[in-house]
């Protein structure tokens, strides 16, 4: 499955280009994303998805396959895992820069997305995750906008420092990372009318299983 989605932000192309290949930066700005460890030049983390009461948690990781910065492009592989088995997600993310003016950037994203297991019949469905990824593509650039306008005006940080026991040749280190738990986004909420109509069906036969569950299951023993 292909979904592309574009995204204009108000700031210089080499800005933007600076900020997206900082994972750390760019990471609090994707909705329901958790980074949670980076080891050479893999990232591994969370992202929080939910339908009506259900939540699903993905696991995975994600690793820089281009860095073009000559042609401003950047390619991203993630691989990720329900926690309870429900399925599995890979995607290929390919981001395309292009300057607009001196202070302004079009982003173009290109995801070729591959789902397995129960969200699999979810996502299949005519329109859901074309109308799902742009409303999430709209509220990561709302984000990353603002986290633009915040580092403007912060002042500059140190530079890191050099990491004294690292060897040419040696294993890379685990590094964690400190992020806040992420909300987990709903995907209903952001599916529009038209879309509602068709995943409302699955949305209430999940709700009365998730209802029956929680009235019968605490009357056994």
């Amino acid at each position: 499955m292909e979904l592309k989605n574009d995204v204009i932000v108000n700031s210089s192309i080499e800005d933007v280009w600076e900020a997206f290949n900082d994972v750390e930066r760019v990471a609090p700005c994707l909705p329901g994303a958790q980074l949670q460890e980076i080891e050479g030049d893999e990232m591994r983390g969370i992202v929080k998805v939910k339908v009506g009461p259900i939540t699903a948690q993905y696991k995975g990781q994600a690793t820089f396959i281009e860095q073009n910065k000559d042609a401003w492009k950047i390619v991203i592989e993630g691989k990720g895992r329900d926690a309870r088995g429900a399925g599995d997600a890979s995607a290929l993310i390919t981001a395309q820069l292009t300057e607009i003016d001196a202070a302004s950037t079009k982003l173009d994203v290109t995801t070729d997305l591959a789902l397995t297991g129960k969200v699999a019949s979810f996502g299949g469905r005519s329109g859901v995750m074309e109308e799902v990824s742009s409303k999430l593509m709209g509220q990561f650039a709302d984000n990353f906008e603002q986290m633009m306008e915040e580092a403007k005006s912060a002042p500059a940080a140190p530079a890191a420092a050099a990491d004294e026991g690292a060897e040419a040749g040696a294993a890379p280190k685990i590094r964690k990372v400190e992020m806040p738990e992420p909300e987990a986004v709903d995907l209903l909420e952001h599916a529009g009318a038209p879309v509602m109509k068709a995943i409302a069906p699955i949305a209430i036969a999940i709700l009365v299983i998730w209802l029956l569950r929680r009235i019968f299951g605490g009357r056994r023993g």
